[in-house]
């Protein structure tokens, strides 16, 4: 009676539990599930981080319109203190370096409540996690990469297109106002806003400046910058890697490049009357012959 109970005993346990073999299988199929769903959800990820990117580069566009509102329809300089002096009472400053102290990633912040860019200290400065910054937009790890010390000074992983400001710098300033003011951009002057580029996500990688051609250490080191500081850090798709573009009008698209194929690639700027980047385009009208005015003269023949 014993013996028989000891073995319903050792029979109850033994199917209770699992042997090696089966706990190899489970593991194996385990692994060869997650080693399938690994590119599905690391695709996921970048997929979000790109939502958010979109989402931030339309609070800026909110930010954009809040302040023209509130200053005449005016936007504000597309430079800051990452161009200009630290200090503004310097009598030596000119117009240019008057301007760089109204720059957009200093005026628009309070516009959402939080602080301007100047006001974070060093080695504090916004990172990828803030609004301030695309959330994939970190720059490398390491010294020597870079121009500059991204994580000591800041880094922009968004810029503000620069060509908007290349009309001129300085123009009379209100009264009460003892310096000359930067050149805002007049937004009732936009002939085509919703084709007006007004941010964009910046390279940050030295090694692909300038279509991976060129080396370039100062990446991410300004918040405004041209079309070859364009980067293409988020994947769309089966598109391919392109990046996010606030336009005037408030909308954001994915675009896989900011550089046209027609344009000569030794250029630094957009030819002047490219509509993308220039608020104010030179538009050429070619003048055509007048054509003859043959009703007059069937008339005479008459």
């Amino acid at each position: 009676m014993l013996c028989k109970a000891h073995r319903s005993v050792v029979g109850a346990v033994h199917l209770g539990g699992f042997s090696l073999l089966e706990l190899l299988v489970v593991t194996s199929v385990i692994t060869l599930l997650l080693a399938i769903l690994s590119p599905s959800l690391k695709g996921a990820r970048e997929q979000a981080k790109q939502v958010v990117c979109s989402s931030r580069l339309r609070q800026w566009g909110v930010a954009f319109s809040c302040y023209a509102v509130e200053n005449g329809g005016m936007w504000p300089h597309c430079d800051g203190l990452d161009r200009g002096p630290d200090e503004l009472d310097d009598p030596g400053l000119s117009p240019e370096d008057l301007a760089d102290w109204h720059g957009w990633m200093d005026l628009l912040p309070p516009m959402l409540g939080f602080e301007p860019w100047r006001d974070y200290p060093r080695y504090q400065r916004p990172n990828e996690a803030t609004f301030y910054q695309c959330p994939m937009g970190r720059p490398l790890e390491g010294r020597g990469t870079y121009s500059y010390r991204p994580f000591r000074d800041g880094y922009f992983s968004y810029a503000m297109n620069s060509c908007l400001e290349l009309d001129k710098n300085a123009w009379s300033p209100p009264d009460g106002v003892g310096y000359p003011m930067p050149s805002f951009i007049d937004t009732a002057r936009i002939m085509c806003p919703q084709r007006v580029i007004v941010l964009f996500d910046q390279l940050l990688d030295p090694r692909k400046g300038f279509d991976e051609q060129k080396l370039y250490r100062g990446a991410g080191k300004y918040s405004g910058s041209y079309p070859k500081a364009f980067s293409a850090r988020h994947r769309h798709g089966r598109s391919g890697l392109g990046g996010n573009i606030l336009y005037a009008d408030g909308h954001v698209k994915w675009q896989r490049s900011a550089w046209k194929p027609e344009w000569d690639p030794e250029l630094e700027v957009p030819p002047r009357d490219d509509p993308n980047w220039y608020p104010y385009p030179v538009i050429t009208i070619e003048k055509k012959s007048k054509p003859k005015n043959r009703s007059r003269s069937r008339g005479r023949g008459r």
